[in-house]
C-alpha cells in the first residue's frame, strides 16, 4: 500500500481528493434523506394514504412540510451499495494517470495492440452510438415496454444525469490535464463519450431491468472500446468514464424527489399521439407527435 502511494503522481492525488469530495457530498446529502426515512410500517401507511393521489399533495408532519419524503420512492432512495461499482471503476481509472502510474504498462500495451489491429484507421460511429442508450431510456415505454416512471419523471432524471455528466467530465478534465494517446491534447481523463454511454445504460437498467439493461450496457462497452480503438483514450480513461457515468445516473434518480417537487411532476399518467404527415406539393414526409406528461 505504501509503495503504491509513493508511485502516485500529484495528478492522481488531486483526482483522489476530487473523487472523495464528490462522494462525501453525495453521501452527506443522502444522509439527510436516510435520517428522514420512516420505518417500513410508516412507509406502507404513506403509500396507502397517498398512493392513488397526485404526488404534489404535501404531507405535513409536526407542522413542517415534508415534501421530500412525500416525493420519495424506493427507486430514488440512496443506498450505500449503489456506490460500490462506480467508485471501484473510478478508483481503477485513477491508477492509470501519469507516466509513472501503476497501470501505465497496461495502457501502453492496449494502445499498441489496438493500433496494430486498426492500422491507424479510425471508425467514428461511437460519436453517435453514445446517445443510443439514453434515447432508449426515454422511448422504450412508448414501444410497449413498461417503465417504472412516467415520461416526465424520466425526462427529469435524464436532464439531471447529463448535467452531472457534463459537470464531472469537464471539471475533472480541466484539473487532471492528462494527454490523449493520439494528439497529446490534455483532456483525456476521463472519457466523456464513455460517461455519456454508461450513464444512459444505467438509466435503462434502472428503469427497465437487466433484460434490456444488458443490451444497453453492451452498447456502452462498445463505445468505450471504440474510444481506445480510435486512439482517443487510454484504458483507464474508459474505466473512469464508465464509473462516473453510472454515478451520474444514480444522482439523477436521487434528485428525482426534488424534480417532482419543483416541476410538479405527477408519478403516473402519460399519453403519446403520433400522426404521419405527407405534403403532396413538396413530396415531404414527416410526423406530428404530442406527448402529455
Amino acid at each position: 500500500m505504501y509503495l503504491c502511494a509513493v508511485m502516485m503522481s500529484k495528478k492522481v492525488e488531486k483526482v483522489l481528493h476530487l473523487v472523495v469530495l464528490t462522494m462525501a457530498i453525495l453521501v452527506l446529502s443522502a444522509g439527510d434523506v436516510v435520517a428522514k426515512t420512516k420505518s417500513s410500517a410508516n412507509r406502507k401507511s404513506y403509500a396507502q394514504q397517498f398512493g392513488n393521489q397526485d404526488s404534489n399533495v404535501i404531507l405535513r408532519k409536526n407542522g413542517k412540510v415534508d415534501w421530500w419524503e412525500m416525493n420519495q420512492t424506493h427507486s430514488t432512495r440512496f443506498r450505500a451499495e449503489q456506490l460500490v461499482v462506480p467508485v471501484s471503476l473510478v478508483g481503477l481509472g485513477v491508477l492509470g494517470i501519469g507516466e509513472n502510474a501503476p497501470m501505465r504498462g497496461i495502457n501502453l500495451a492496449i494502445k499498441d495492440g489496438l493500433y496494430e489491429a486498426s492500422k491507424g484507421v479510425k471508425l467514428r460511429f461511437d460519436d453517435y452510438v453514445q446517445y443510443v442508450p439514453v434515447a432508449f431510456y426515454l422511448t422504450l415505454d412508448f414501444m410497449g415496454l413498461k417503465a417504472k416512471h412516467s415520461f416526465g419523471e424520466r425526462l427529469a432524471v435524464g436532464v439531471v444525469t447529463y448535467i452531472s455528466v457534463t459537470a464531472l467530465s469537464q471539471s475533472i478534465k480541466y484539473i487532471v490535464r492528462e494527454p490523449r494517446p493520439d494528439t497529446g491534447t490534455r483532456n483525456s481523463f476521463p472519457s466523456g463519450h464513455t460517461m455519456t454511454a454508461f450513464a444512459g445504460a444505467e438509466l435503462v437498467r434502472s428503469e427497465y431491468g437487466w433484460g434490456v439493461g444488458m443490451g444497453a450496457y453492451a452498447l456502452a462497452a462498445t463505445v468505450g472500446f471504440m474510444r481506445m480503438y480510435n486512439g482517443r483514450h487510454w484504458f483507464n480513461d474508459v474505466l473512469a468514464g464508465a464509473g462516473f457515468g453510472i454515478l451520474s445516473a444514480r444522482v439523477g434518480y436521487w434528485m428525482l424527489p426534488l424534480s417532482r417537487h419543483i416541476f410538479k411532476i405527477p408519478r403516473k399518467g402519460q399519453a403519446m399521439v403520433a400522426t404521419p404527415i405527407y405534403h403532396s406539393d413538396t413530396k415531404a414526409v414527416g410526423m406530428s407527435c404530442a406527448i402529455q406528461f
